[in-house]
Formats: structure tokens, C-alpha cells, sequence
């Protein structure tokens, strides 16, 4: 090869590199990285969620031909624009949050239980039980009873998932997931089989409760006295982790299993308690289900509270005040989405909005871990250059 064809070469390639640079990209100096350590999005991620949800499910209803802005008024008017359906949203809102908070309390250690609706469900079941087979109980202790039966249950339930966990290393979402139809099949069993009312006309369903055996009511609407359960399980909730070492510890295990283990936090301890405590919690919304709502133990005595406490969890950053908040609205989209038939919408309406719901709160949840970091400048040239 001569001294020509490599001069040709050369410049050759410096006139393609100079083409390439007058047409490539300009360089922006911004960039995008990943931030693995950051705990959580921030405040308005929720609220972004929310609304970008909205937007999702507005280009679909639009696409069926149909107002978005007079769906979700229709919506907004059957949730909150009357007594009946403000005390019916509340009524929907007391398992909501009482399963939310259960799963809060788990979720704030990194142990992801989503068996709340078969934990749920064996609470109504063994609430029921007491109705059953202790006939002769002093009217007064039916409802501590009852409250006890369905907690102590749900809080069984929930170790049969955090004993694999603890001992087996077996993940718990495997586990909690596959209880719940244990749950609902041993439920089915029941009221299509022994527990069925021999009166019921073939319905799947026990006697009706006594009075004794039900909530008391709030005058004149269906709102009963689980809403005090709820509150109360809110306050206790706040003050255990905010005022007391054991809440302390359960921050050092959520934030660093490691330093938690370090600083002598007993962590297989603090799982069995904390999935006893969710599980609990679980099963007082289905007491109060069967005693306050329903009145007998019936199939399909949850539409899928346990799952939807998820949302009304994450929605809430696992805040129990924040969750007041979110079982209301959430509760207003079940009753919302009851409206929404009168004018041609199935009430699935209300299902389609909180699975958008989730699906953006999880991408935002995952682009707020980027941030936005500026490039260093690029060199004016290489060392070959130079030379």
C-alpha cells in the first residue's frame, strides 16, 4: 500500500467523522440516572397517579362514545352528593382501610402479604361461628366475642404465611396469594354446605344474626359502628409507630434488615408479629362485614377489599392518616361506579379506574427513582487530536 491510498484513507474518514458530527444528535446536558438507594416517590406522585389515570380512562371512554366529564360527575354525584351515597362510600370505606392498614403494617417491614382478602374472610367465618355455636352467650358479649373470633383468625391466617417465611425461607407472596382461595373455597363450603339456613330458599347463606349479633347502626343509614374500629385502628396505628421503641425498631428493619440485625432487632420475631397484627387487622373487616353490612355469612361476602386495600395503601404512601383519605375515595369509585349504570356504563367502570390507577401509581413510583443530573462537559479534544 503507497503513501497515496493512505493519505486518501485518512482523509476519507476525517470527511465521514465530519458529516457525522454536523449530522448527529446535539448533545444534551442533562441526563437521566437511577438512584437504587431512594426510598419511595415523592408527595404528588400519588396525585399525579391519580390524575394520570383519569386521563387514561377518559381517552377510553371517549372512545365508547360517551362524555368522560359526565361520567365522572355521574360518578362523583352517586359517591358524594347525597347522604345516602356519602354514608354508602363510608360504608365501603371501613374494610377498605382496615385491610390498608393491615397490609401497611407489613408492607413497612419489606413483607409483601396480599392474602388481606383470605384473612378477610376467615374473620367473617369465624365470626360467624360464634353465632353458631354459642347459641347461649349473654346478648351483650356477642360483639367483643365476635370481635375476637374474627381478629384471632385472620391474625392464624396470616402466620400460616410468616411461619414459611421465617423458617422455610418461602416467599410469602406465593404463600399469602394461594390462602386466599383456601379461604373463599372453605367459605364456599360453608354456605352452600352446613352452615347453609335450611329457610333460605336454597341461598348461599347462614340465619341472619340476631340483633345482638349485629353492629349497631348509625340512625337512619347503613353506616355502622365498624367506622369506630377503623378510627381506632388509625390512632393506634400512628401512636405505635411514631411514639414507641417497638415502631422504632420496626423503621430500622424496614429501612436496613441488616443494621436492624447488627443492633440486636430480633427480625424472625418481629415478621411472625407484624403478619399477626396485618392478619388481624384483615380479619376484624370481615367481622365487621358479616355483623355490620350483610348480617349473616354469605358467598361473596367481600367484592375483592383485600386487593383494593392495596391500592388504598400505596395511594396513601402506607400513612394511616393518609389512608383516611384514600378508602373514602376509593369507596366513592365502588359506590361511583354503581351510578355510572343509569346512564349505560357497567359498573365494572369503577374496576377499570383502579387498575389505572395502580399501573401509573407503580411507573411513577418507579420514575421518581431517576433524577435529573447535569452531563460534565466534553473535552474540547483527545489527546490524539492535540498531537
Amino acid at each position: 500500500m503507497n503513501q497515496e491510498s493512505v493519505a486518501e484513507g485518512i482523509s476519507g474518514s476525517s470527511a465521514a467523522k465530519s458529516a457525522r458530527d454536523r449530522w448527529a444528535a446535539p448533545r444534551l446536558p442533562f441526563a437521566l440516572q437511577y438512584d437504587p438507594l431512594k426510598k419511595g416517590g415523592a408527595w404528588w406522585v400519588p396525585i399525579a397517579s391519580v390524575a394520570a389515570a383519569l386521563l387514561l380512562c377518559a381517552l377510553f371512554i371517549w372512545m365508547n362514545g360517551m362524555n368522560p366529564w359526565t361520567v365522572y360527575a355521574k360518578m362523583a354525584q352517586g359517591a358524594f352528593g347525597s347522604s345516602f351515597g356519602l354514608s354508602e362510600t363510608f360504608v365501603k370505606a371501613i374494610p377498605l382501610l382496615l385491610c390498608g392498614l393491615g397490609v401497611a403494617v407489613a408492607y413497612r417491614i419489606s413483607v409483601w402479604n396480599i392474602g388481606a382478602e383470605g384473612q378477610l374472610v376467615v374473620g367473617a367465618i369465624a365470626a360467624t361461628a360464634v353465632t353458631i355455636y354459642l347459641p347461649g352467650l349473654p346478648g351483650a358479649l356477642y360483639i367483643p366475642v365476635m370481635v375476637a373470633a374474627g381478629m384471632a383468625a385472620g391474625a392464624i391466617w396470616g402466620l400460616l404465611t410468616a411461619v414459611p417465611r421465617t423458617y422455610f425461607g418461602v416467599n410469602e407472596l406465593i404463600t399469602s396469594l394461594m390462602l386466599n382461595y383456601v379461604a373463599l373455597l372453605l367459605l364456599d363450603y360453608l354456605v352452600f354446605g352446613p352452615w347453609r339456613d335450611p329457610e333460605g330458599f336454597n341461598f348461599p347463606g347462614t340465619r341472619v344474626f340476631s340483633l345482638e349479633q349485629q353492629l349497631m347502626t348509625f340512625q337512619g343509614s347503613r353506616l355502622h359502628y365498624g367506622l369506630l374500629f377503623a378510627l381506632v385502628a388509625v390512632v393506634l396505628f400512628a401512636f405505635v409507630f411514631n411514639k414507641t421503641r417497638w415502631g422504632y425498631e420496626m423503621k430500622v428493619l424496614g429501612a436496613n434488615p441488616h443494621v436492624a440485625k447488627y443492633g440486636g432487632i430480633r427480625i424472625n420475631t418481629h415478621i411472625l408479629l407484624v403478619m399477626m397484627i396485618s392478619g388481624g387487622l384483615a380479619g376484624l373487616a370481615g367481622m365487621s362485614e358479616v355483623s355490620g353490612v350483610s348480617h349473616r355469612l354469605m358467598y361473596g361476602i367481600s367484592p375483592g377489599y383485600g386487593y383494593t386495600a392495596i391500592i388504598v395503601a400505596w395511594l396513601a404512601k402506607l400513612n394511616p392518616w393518609g389512608m383516611l383519605v384514600t378508602s373514602v375515595f376509593v369507596g366513592g369509585l365502588i359506590v361511583g361506579g354503581f351510578s355510572v349504570q343509569t346512564i349505560g356504563l357497567p359498573s365494572s367502570m369503577s374496576m377499570m379506574l383502579q387498575g389505572a390507577i395502580l399501573i401509573c401509581l407503580i411507573g411513577g413510583e418507579m420514575l421518581s427513582r431517576y433524577r435529573l443530573v447535569r452531563k460534565a462537559p466534553r473535552r474540547s479534544g483527545s489527546k490524539g487530536e492535540r498531537s
